[in-house]
């Protein structure tokens, strides 16, 4: 049976590949996307697609989304901003969509996509961490504490509900349409607001090549269009319901970043990367951005291999193509 399948989020980076993943796969009979901002999908080239615009802080709005819908797919989530913004918008508004899904009479499948983030940034987590790793997020790092809340209250909303769920879980998401770790670098996010020494240490004047503080770790990265594919392989009931890590064929350094994007790497000892994030946890009024910084205090590497053998899902881009790509876009 051709499927109806709801998104939320479909404008965002994650969203724009899956929809089109979605208009190619012949198992998709007609797409509801919404979101927040104007989008004509016609501008695209999509056929199956509606559009419609909305809030997932309107429950309203999200109940008639999900209500002839056969599988919910939820991408709708503030990456940057306030704690306090993205908080409301990640939290309440998941919570929204969950509950609307589990009231409606027809979803028969959820599909969510969460983050390695969930986990937490923690020193006892194991290399590489498999599903069966608790999402104990990071209390000070905002977007992996509200990760790993949003999936309890998944949890919370649909354990007793006939409904299967599929929690995707991604590395650092990149690419060409995928470039905001390529626009939230030290320079590009902080350089006005930093003392001229500083700023022309990062590289925030121009002319002067930028550095990055390298502590060694390496780090994982994903392709859009790979993410995609996972999304639809969930969305179409590939595998059992459940949890699945997704990340590229191998990982990336910093001295790989810096490399691509034409900056110097600059070793860094680890113990300065913790004493920075400590002293950040104890400044008042730092930017929310700041917190990021406990996302390279310990290493954070994903086995995939539950996704390949369940969900029959195997990544096209590795982790330096997907770099590249993001660099290329990036320009």
């Amino acid at each position: 049976m051709a499927l109806t399948v709801a998104v939320t989020g479909p404008t965002g980076e994650i969203g724009m590949a899956a929809v089109r993943a979605l208009e190619a796969d012949d198992r998709v009979d007609r797409v509801l996307g919404m979101a927040r901002r104007p989008f004509d999908p016609a501008d695209h080239g999509w056929r199956k697609t509606e559009y419609r615009q909305g809030d997932i802080l309107d429950r309203a709005a999200v109940d008639a989304l999900v209500a002839s819908a056969d599988v919910v797919v939820h991408l709708a989530y503030i990456i940057l901003g306030s704690r306090g913004e993205s908080e409301r918008v990640n939290l309440a508004g998941s919570r929204n969509v969950f509950a609307a899904t589990v009231a409606a009479e027809r979803p028969g499948r959820l599909v969510y996509t969460s983050s390695v983030a969930a986990y937490g940034y923690h020193k006892d987590n194991a290399i590489p961490l498999t599903e069966e790793a608790l999402p104990r997020g990071s209390s000070e790092h905002y977007y992996s504490a509200q990760k790993a809340a949003c999936e309890k209250v998944l949890r919370e909303l649909t354990d007793d509900a006939d409904l299967d769920v599929y929690v995707l879980r991604p590395s650092i998401v990149a690419g060409p349409e995928a470039t905001i770790l390529l626009r939230n670098l030290p320079w590009e996010k902080l350089g006005d607001s930093l003392p001229e020494p500083v700023r022309r240490f990062l590289g925030a004047v121009p002319g002067v090549r930028p550095f990055l503080p390298d502590p060694g770790l390496h780090f994982q990265l994903v392709h859009h269009d790979d993410v995609a594919s996972a999304l639809v392989a969930a969305v179409c009931g590939h595998g059992p319901p459940g949890a699945y890590n997704i990340a590229g064929d191998g990982d990336i350094s910093v001295r790989d970043l810096a490399r691509a994007i034409g900056a110097y790497a600059v070793p860094v000892p680890p113990e300065v990367v913790s004493l920075t994030s400590e002293l950040v946890d104890l400044l008042p009024y730092v930017p929310s951005q700041a917190e990021w910084i406990h996302a390279v205090r310990h290493p954070m590497l994903m086995d995939t291999s539950k996704a390949r053998r369940e969900l029959h899902w195997k990544p096209r881009h590795t982790a330096l193509e997907t770099l590249e790509a993001m660099v290329e876009g990036g320009d």
